[in-house]
């Protein structure tokens, strides 16, 4: 597949894009910090994110990160910040960071087009939860992830309990979370956190063709039915059917959908 670097309009110094064919690869990239997530990087990513859902050419996005990590979580940097804080200004400084970090996480997740996190190695904390936010997780064999938030005295604040309960089950969920165990790769699959395990050196190349079979629907399609999925556990029955209905006649309009049925039209003709 060829490799060619994006033109994507905006200065970054810890995050990197590329282009392989329609796919956008999205970079953490700060591989002597494990790709330890700041305040700048936090602003890249949504960044890299709202212009990958932007650009019509792209059909799917994949995060990645850096060096021997995915994301080892939060910036130390930002904890030390905390501490020596005045009292007075924690818990409002601390409630805008949330914001920030809320946005980022709901960016990936609201992505129009597919979206795989390609875990490159450890994925701990917030790194783990912006993982879960992707649609697919595929991880290198020998990765490890664990929701360490209770460590630190803290609750998982990047998504992880939305997630982590619909990718393994609620029991599992929180055993995960309450004990902040470190998971392998193998076990990772087997109870559903991870979707594939691969070896090392073909970890983006399969990302790339995964994502490649997931776009072959219409960009319109595609959006539509990534956004009733992600409310399905959250909705009635009826409520789904009214947005399926809503996409449908949306669809309808599309010239995708109008080219695909004049193709078949034609070939069913032709079998006369």
């Amino acid at each position: 597949m060829e490799e060619t670097k994006s033109s994507h309009g905006f200065a970054a110094d810890f995050i990197e894009t590329e282009l392989r064919g329609t796919v956008a690869i999205i970079r953490l990239n700060r591989p002597e910090l494990r790709n330890a997530i700041n305040d700048q990087m936090r602003q890249e990513l949504i960044s890299a994110f709202e212009w990958a859902d932007r650009d019509a050419t792209i059909r799917a996005v994949i995060l990645t990160g850096a060096g021997k990590g995915f994301c080892s979580g939060g910036d130390i940097g930002g904890m030390r910040d905390r501490l020596e804080a005045p009292q007075g200004d924690v818990a409002f400084n601390g409630w805008k960071r949330q914001k920030q970090t809320h946005r980022g996480v709901a960016v990936i997740h609201g992505c129009t087009k597919p979206v795989i996190a390609a875990m490159n190695g450890s994925a701990f904390g917030l790194g783990l939860d912006m993982a879960m936010a992707c649609d697919f997780i595929v991880a290198v064999e020998g990765a490890t992830m664990s929701m360490s938030f209770l460590k630190r005295g803290l609750v998982s604040d990047g998504g992880g309990m939305y997630f982590l309960p619909r990718r393994v089950g609620l029991p599992c969920a929180k055993e995960l979370i309450l004990s902040g165990r470190v998971v392998a790769a193998d076990e990772a699959l087997s109870i559903g956190l991870v979707d594939r395990v691969v070896a090392p050196d073909t970890l983006i190349d399969a990302a790339c063709t995964w994502a490649e079979e997931l776009t072959q629907g219409s960009a319109a399609s595609v959006a539509l039915t990534k956004s009733i999925l992600d409310k399905t556990f959250e909705s009635t029955d009826e409520e789904i059917f009214a947005l399926g209905r809503q996409a449908q006649a949306i669809c309808y309009t599309t010239t995708d959908h109008r080219a695909s049925v004049e193709a078949f039209l034609a070939k069913m003709g032709n079998k006369d």
